[in-house]
């Protein structure tokens, strides 16, 4: 039997000011890539700092969590944003956390689209276009992360960027592969047990079981967890554990994806 990988990635880097947000140290324990928000949705240059150095201290993978300008609304709101304004928002955040990489000495690894930012341009062709192009201007070596089939990840195909298919350990999908909304109460997962046993079927089947029950194709690079998420530590030990358990190795997304 080939020898299976998986990455293991969470958004981080989501405090601001005075505010904290998330259990970033107890998780870079436990994940192998980070996405670490570029101050639009959250953050700050002091967190962002902070926290490429954490994981780099860690052997983490850095990725840069890219969102709508939002802060009141954590990045979660859509926003009638221009393909145009998408692309250059991209490039300038994409460009925030490549300079504390830079000043630090390592790799950025990953770009992935934040909250509505993401979720719309799984759909929409010109907005998935606008985050692939600023991507591969900046640096087509990046991965870019979204699922397998979705706008987003045709879009960086065709830019020729290497994607990572993604996943998620702590929400619920509808029967056509999109995530639950988060208005409904069965949107996110809190038992670490059902997510650790959906993320191994994820990895080692390709496969994830819908809200209805349908199983529907769902082959993964990189499975997230959501650092904001109350139960975000015990679900990220519990699907390490499963995953070690089937046999499944875990790594940063660079080496998962070869």
């Amino acid at each position: 039997m080939a020898e299976r990988w998986v990455d293991l990635n969470c958004d981080m880097g989501e405090s601001f000011g005075a505010y904290g947000l998330g259990r970033d140290d107890e998780m870079l324990e436990l994940i192998t890539s980070a996405n670490i928000a570029c101050g639009f949705h959250a953050g700050d240059p002091r967190v962002m700092e902070r926290t490429v150095t954490r994981a780099a201290e860690r052997g983490v993978g850095i990725g840069a969590h890219v969102g709508f300008p939002d802060l009141v609304g954590f990045g979660r709101r859509p926003l009638a944003a221009s393909a145009a304004e998408v692309r250059t928002d991209v490039l300038y955040q994409v460009g925030a956390v490549f300079a504390f990489c830079r000043a630090l000495g390592v790799p950025l690894q990953h770009v992935k689209p934040h909250g509505a930012l993401y979720n719309m341009a799984l759909r929409d062709r010109a907005l998935a276009e606008a985050v692939a192009q600023a991507v591969a201007a900046f640096d087509r070596d990046l991965i870019l992360v979204a699922p397998k089939g979705s706008e987003l990840a045709l879009a960086g195909e065709r830019a020729g960027l290497p994607v990572a298919y993604e996943g998620f350990a702590d929400r619920n999908y509808n029967p056509d592969g999109t995530l639950v909304d988060r208005s409904r109460p069965d949107a996110v997962i809190a038992d670490a047990g059902l997510a650790a046993r959906r993320v191994v079927r994820m990895v080692t089947e390709g496969v994830v079981e819908a809200v209805d029950g349908t199983v529907i194709p769902h082959p993964v690079h990189t499975v997230c967890i959501h650092g904001d998420n109350p139960e975000a530590v015990a679900l990220a030990r519990a699907v390490r554990r499963r995953l070690e358990e089937a046999g499944v190795r875990v790594a940063p997304m660079g080496r998962v994806r070869g």
